[in-house]
């Protein structure tokens, strides 16, 4: 599940500071840009602040459908 939520929250956020960019004021993409540049990190030193809430709020690890066992 918490690969789920992961994805559903960073869409969110993208899709709302693309949003904000277009409707409110164009320095909103820097939203956009952080949370790339967040994603990218991520990748490397494989630790994500979402990921730690996540768990601390209480998503499973493990469960996930595309997990392999």
């Amino acid at each position: 599940m918490l690969h789920t939520y992961f994805r559903v929250i960073v869409g969110i956020m993208v899709l709302l500071s693309v949003a904000l960019s277009v409707y409110v004021n164009p320095n909103w993409m820097w939203f956009t840009v952080f949370i790339g540049l967040n994603l990218m990190q991520s990748a490397f030193t494989k630790w994500c602040l979402l990921e730690t809430i996540l768990v601390k709020l209480g998503a499973r690890k493990s469960g996930d459908s595309c997990e392999i066992h």
